[in-house]
């Protein structure tokens, strides 16, 4: 019986720029040129990597091109999402609902897209823009779009930046709101002429 081939080892990569999108940038420079499909996700211990392949198989079936892992469609323990991170979650879907026509749940991190998609929408948010602009520039270049329900857990490891501070949430919130009207001023109404099969 063959075997499948374990892929080797990737080298762990220093990314000196700070920012959550230039750890993102900087893995994504340090990928194998065969690579196929990429995940991201936290590694606080609030995403459960026992999900991964929820949203990588729609990609490895060609169903889509880029999947979301929703916290709003799964189950997210007491306490792991807060009534802030729910409210900018709201927002921030109704604004690219408004501008697409295409209904995201959520803005989680925790999402896998097919590598030559990740090169050809052009992602270069640094900090907390990252997660709008892929879900924004996904619907603009016309990618297949789905979402499935994840975990969320009520862990941490270390301090977060953004959920544990009220700076941190309203700098996060005040970046994903410039992040949006950027890229939707940019080409305005052009998410609608390219996305033309919305989620019912």
């Amino acid at each position: 019986m063959a075997h499948p081939t374990v892929p080797p080892r990737l080298p762990n990569v220093n990314e000196p720029r700070r920012g959550y999108g230039s750890a993102c940038l900087g893995a994504m420079a340090a990928m194998p040129a065969d690579t196929e499909i990429v995940v991201f996700m936290d590694a606080d211990g609030g995403d459960n990597p026992a999900d991964a392949g929820l949203v990588i198989q729609p990609i490895a079936n060609d169903e889509v091109d880029f999947v979301v892992g929703s916290r709003v469609l799964g189950e997210a323990e007491p306490g792991a999402l807060g009534l802030h991170q729910r409210w900018g979650n709201t927002l921030a879907t109704l604004l690219i609902r408004l501008w697409s026509g295409f209904r995201y749940s959520d803005l989680g991190p925790f999402r896998a897209i097919r590598a030559s998609s990740l090169q050809h929408i052009g992602m270069a948010d640094p900090n907390y823009g990252w997660t709008i602009e892929m879900q924004m520039k996904a619907l603009r270049h016309g990618l297949r779009i789905k979402e499935v329900p994840v975990s969320y857990r009520n862990r941490r490891w270390g301090a977060s930046k953004v959920s544990g501070t009220v700076s941190g949430s309203v700098k996060a919130g005040a970046k994903i709101l410039w992040t949006f009207f950027r890229l939707a001023l940019a080409n305005p109404g052009d998410a609608k002429k390219v996305y033309n099969n919305p989620r019912p």
